[in-house]
């Protein structure tokens, strides 16, 4: 009877063992340890990547398991569309005035609200006529190459208001595209979605590189061999500059924009000063419009 007992007891602390060192591993969450150090460096059939190449860049993008998507919302990133160049138009008529062809405006709208206009879809490869209204604006939507609850998962839950605004408005990170074919993307990086049209996802995994690059966000293990798998065919793609270039970075952290007063908005060349844009504040917005130092 006492072999029996201590028989039991010794197969029982052998199952609590094994047990205690699985639940320790499930206790990574999506943390993977094997992410963690240095990685491997990339090359091409070629050689070295070319200096200037994104594949050069993505040697340079940290790499690290995907943090809790907890606490993500939309809102994180602003109030929707703003004027972050301050040009009178709101970021996503700017994209669609700089992705169409044959665009035409509202009347009256100063050329900034576009009416109708035709995309050369880069991620499906047709052409997709656009006609703004109810039923018909949704054909195209403007894409964040760079998933606004990606960023959020891979950096952006550290830096403040203003500086997910600019990303959130950051022409380096938008196209106007498919809009079911944005809707299929979901947060979705380069792991789990790439462009059907093949011939452009070079140029799609190169601007992705080009945003983690700018705003020192991270990649997954799984997203950088993807990334690599696609630069692979194109070693000396290019980073791009998004056409207008990346937005100016509001500094992180304690150093953000802030001003006193209008005085100082205006000393700046920063008046009038929009809801969303760096140093905004209520106090610069008497009538509730959403912008501030008007006069």
């Amino acid at each position: 009877m006492h072999d029996r007992t201590s028989f039991r007891s010794r197969r029982l602390a052998v199952v609590t063992l094994v047990l205690g060192l699985a639940a320790a591993s499930a206790g990574c969450g999506e943390i993977d340890l094997s992410e963690s150090g240095a990685p491997a460096p990339l090359s091409s059939d070629s050689g070295p990547p070319p200096a200037g190449s994104a594949l050069a860049a993505l040697e340079q993008v940290e790499v690290k398991g995907r943090a809790p998507r907890t606490g993500y919302e939309r809102e994180n990133f602003g109030d929707g569309w703003v004027d972050t160049d301050r040009n009178g138009c709101d970021t996503r008529n700017d994209v669609l005035a700089r992705d169409l062809t044959a665009e035409t405006f509202r009347p009256g709208a100063r050329d900034c609200v576009v009416q109708s206009g035709t995309l050369a879809d880069p991620y499906s490869g047709s052409v997709i006529e656009f006609v703004r209204g109810e039923g018909t604006s949704e054909a195209v939507q403007i894409d964040h190459v760079v998933a606004l609850s990606d960023a959020w998962q891979k950096g952006a839950q550290g830096w403040d208001t203003d500086r997910r605004v600019a990303f959130a408005n950051d022409p380096l990170n938008l196209l106007a595209v498919d809009g079911p074919l944005n809707m299929q993307k979901g947060d979705g990086d380069a792991a789990t979605w790439l462009p059907p049209t093949t011939s452009f996802r070079c140029a799609y995994v190169a601007r992705q590189i080009a945003v983690k690059v700018t705003y020192g966000l991270w990649v997954t293990q799984a997203e950088r061999q993807a990334m690599a798998d696609v630069l692979a065919e194109c070693p000396a793609e290019p980073l791009p500059d998004g056409g207008t270039g990346p937005a100016v970075l509001p500094p992180s952290g304690p150093a953000a924009v802030t001003y006193a007063d209008c005085a100082a908005v205006r000393a700046a060349g920063a008046a009038p000063i929009r809801r969303g844009e760096p140093g905004f504040s209520d106090a610069f917005d008497g009538d509730g419009d959403g912008v501030g130092c008007e006069s």
